[in-house]
């Protein structure tokens, strides 16, 4: 783990692993713990690099507007200074948002891109959900109950019977960097404005689009336009699992990103 400064950020990452660069982006609220599942698994082959995004987990939050092409900066930032090169780039969520700004702005940069339960440009019900998300952590007086409503959106029924998110809302709620309110409302508000669809064309690297079938945040509609845009992608929808399916099937989601990984080397 350390830390670089880029883009006016201080930014927290982990890497682990040699050969080849592998860049691991998170969503929404989340820190580099987020991919805890797949890190050893790419780490046997690759060198990962996990980034805490801009105001979450332990990366510093600029004053000042930002968006989702100041985040890819900042990946871009970090990217350079720890000298990546030829990067295979994966993201989730807003990751997922990031990853494609990044392939955009940086195309000799990016290797491969996988992309998770995306979106490229957002339409009235997502943007919905992300101010009713934001909104509702202004005011919720406590945080597990407002946790817990939040992750109703992104895991599966099977995820929430089975007592696997009870594990995530504790762990969470022990996190020794918890992101403030502040920060997850300033980042929520920053993904509205996101909107690749009519620049994606020009991607011209292999692209893997992930999503779950039974995604509420951002359903595979969402997934389904950035394959439609992008010459080539192989679109994977995963039946019974939602938002993060590298979490609800660690082991079947990292043979399906490894074995991407191994056709496009």
């Amino acid at each position: 783990m350390g830390f670089v400064n880029a883009n006016g950020v201080r930014l927290h990452y982990a890497q682990q692993g040699h050969g080849d660069d592998v860049l691991l982006l998170c969503g929404l609220g989340d820190d580099t713990s987020a991919w805890d599942a797949q890190v050893p698994a790419v780490a046997e082959r690759y060198r990962v690099t996990v980034l805490d995004n801009r105001g979450v987990g332990q990366s510093s939050l600029p004053d000042g507007a930002f968006g989702i092409r100041e985040m890819a900066a900042d990946a871009a930032g970090l990217a350079a200074a720890l000298e990546l090169r030829r990067v295979h780039v994966a993201g989730f969520s807003m990751g997922g948002a990031i990853a494609q700004e990044l392939a955009l702005a940086e195309p000799a940069l990016v290797r491969s891109l996988t992309l998770v339960d995306t979106w490229c440009r957002s339409d009235r019900m997502l943007q919905e959900l992300v101010r009713g998300a934001a909104w509702s952590a202004g005011v919720a007086d406590d945080a597990e109950p407002w946790l817990r409503s939040f992750l109703a959106l992104v895991y599966s029924p099977a995820m929430h019977d089975d007592g696997r998110v009870d594990a995530f809302v504790a762990a969470a709620l022990a996190s020794p960097h918890p992101q403030s309110t502040e920060a997850f409302q300033r980042t929520a508000h920053a993904t509205l404005d996101h909107d690749t669809a009519d620049r994606l064309a020009t991607i011209a690297v292999p692209t893997l689009v992930i999503c779950g079938e039974q995604d509420l945040l951002c359903p595979p509609r969402h997934s389904r336009a950035i394959a439609d845009r992008i010459a080539g992608a192989r679109l994977v929808e995963i039946p019974e699992q939602a938002h993060q399916p590298f979490q609800e099937d660690p082991g079947g989601f990292n043979d399906l990103f490894l074995d991407f990984l191994a056709h496009v080397a």
